[in-house]
């Protein structure tokens, strides 16, 4: 199982719980569910941070098993983390910018 394909899921659902607060936010129409909104937008750098964490130690690993293939390990690392960031810049303005 390739890296990419372990770590997908850690992106993807990195901004899934800021949006869902954002819909009860809504519903409620309450400054709670605002108070929610944000806290997704937490638990989406949260999420980031995780899956960041598990690059840079696969990464490390694989560079230290195989050091003559680092700098593409390396490229490819950097790519990762910058679709996580990506995502969880989603995350947290969708909680932030919750009505």
């Amino acid at each position: 199982m390739s890296l990419m394909t372990k770590l997908l899921p850690v992106g993807a659902l990195a901004a899934l719980p800021s949006a869902a607060f954002a819909q009860a936010a809504d519903a409620a129409g309450s400054t709670t569910g605002k108070g929610l909104a944000v806290l997704g937008g937490g638990l989406a750098v949260l999420g980031a941070g995780i899956g960041i964490g598990l690059i840079g130690k696969a990464a490390a690993e694989s560079m230290a098993r195989q050091p003559e293939v680092a700098g593409k390990i390396q490229t490819a690392a950097i790519i990762l983390a910058v679709f996580i960031e990506g995502a969880t810049l989603f995350g947290v303005a969708s909680g932030f910018l919750s009505p």
